[in-house]
């Protein structure tokens, strides 16, 4: 009732494809996992490996539609877009082109986007600017846009990165060009600039949409600036000043809709602000940075209460997961050694993917941390988002891909 009198509300994608993980943060890009239910524990040896391979280069997260499984990562001098069989791990195809992408601090050398699968296409941006379409069916080029050379689009610290937001018949990139091309707007089936809108730098923020006073939405974080756009046409309704004062320093959590409400967040001394709407225009309810700040991964909600890594995950020993209540600010509890992690929710258990590869059961409520399973499955330097479909967990390091088998195991 709330939601519907304050006029702002979160799209809901239709019940059938509740089992796939086609973008960044899942369906609705929240973090929530709706398929079917998990089990209830573990075995000794942890959850079974239902498949695992060795991959290339990359930060970009898999993704997974219609039984297929779509990852993005680096072989050599090529970022390479590939095709698996989701539950058995069977190559079904692969696209490259080249790259010549160089790290400035000597991290990872690959792609930091995660795809996007719309459509029966798929959509990935890479490290140097190069915005992708391809065919899901066969892996088959529908067009392709060089956002570095046609914008301006700036390397930035670590690269290029922003998973494409798919809305309609747009695809919106945060690609930081110059000449009020901070945010584009591409036609999904040619690759035609259908809007352009802001001037700013990009931030290492991926989009999220919502709905507000009857108008699709599309929130995005630029370097400097929160910004909501009117998806139609890409003009600006608001967009308000959210940059962090270390100039070395990167915004990386997308905004976080929660019913009338938008939840953003960045590291380096920034903090946090939550916005409600009233008449299309966001109103601080509360900010601070003492509550919980996201300096890469995204929060999670359930209830009332926020999830989500607070402090520097580039610090030894600097974040705790936190449990925060949504309205006040308020924190309920936080739990420290855990390094850093992407969480995602899943019912009323929250899992938790560490950067040492540890995946951790905990239970989503707000009285304490309660962890309820724990396995290593991955080795050390998970940056990547996972992904969860059809009860079945995807996790990335620095070179394997793991399927993971959460489901209820029946008949055994």
């Amino acid at each position: 009732m709330v939601t519907i009198l304050l006029g702002l509300t979160l799209w809901l994608p239709l019940a059938a494809f509740a089992a796939d993980w086609p973008q960044i943060l899942g369906p609705n890009r929240n973090g929530i996992y709706e398929g079917q239910d998990l089990a209830n524990s573990w075995p000794k040896e942890g959850p079974p490996v239902v498949w695992q391979k060795k991959i290339g280069t990359g930060f970009a997260g898999p993704v997974v539609a219609g039984g297929k499984l779509v990852l993005f990562h680096r072989l050599g001098d090529k970022e390479v877009i590939e095709c698996f069989d989701a539950k058995e791990g069977r190559p079904l195809w692969k696209f490259d082109y080249p790259t010549a992408y160089r790290d400035d601090f000597n991290f990872d050398p690959g792609p930091r986007a995660v795809p996007t699968i719309a459509d029966g296409k798929v959509f990935t941006y890479g490290a140097e600017g190069a915005l992708h379409c391809l065919g899901l069916a066969d892996g088959k080029k529908l067009w392709s846009v060089d956002c570095k050379k046609d914008f301006s689009a700036p390397k930035g610290f670590f690269g290029i990165a922003c998973s494409p937001l798919v809305e309609g018949k747009a695809v919106i990139v945060n690609v930081g060009g110059a000449n009020g091309a901070s945010i584009v707007a591409f036609d999904k089936d040619t690759g035609k600039v259908l809007w352009q809108a802001v001037d700013d730098e990009p931030s290492y923020s991926s989009p999220s949409a919502a709905t507000i006073g009857g108008q699709r939405f599309a929130l995005v974080l630029t370097r400097g600036k929160f910004v909501g756009l009117d998806l139609a046409n890409g003009k600006v309704r608001f967009q308000l000043p959210f940059r962090p004062p270390v100039n070395a320093s990167v915004t990386g959590a997308t905004p976080l809709v929660v019913g009338a409400h938008v939840f953003i967040s960045a590291g380096y001394d920034l903090g946090s602000i939550l916005f409600r709407f009233k008449d299309g225009q966001p109103e601080k309810v509360w900010a601070g940075d003492e509550q919980m700040t996201l300096q890469f991964t995204t929060a999670v909600h359930r209830d009332g209460f926020l999830y989500g890594l607070h402090g520097r995950h580039d610090f030894p020993g600097g974040t705790e997961l936190r449990c925060v209540e949504l309205k006040t600010g308020k924190v309920r509890w936080s739990e420290s050694g855990l390094s850093g992690a992407n969480v995602l929710l899943a019912r009323d258990q929250l899992l938790v993917l560490t950067e040492t590869g540890q995946l951790i059961r905990a239970t989503a409520a707000p009285e304490k941390f309660q962890e309820t399973a724990r396995a290593q499955i991955l080795g050390s330097g998970v940056r990547a988002y996972p992904a969860l479909a059809d009860g079945l967990f995807y996790a990335r390091d620095k070179g394997r891909l793991v399927c993971v088998d959460l489901r209820k195991q029946t008949g055994k």
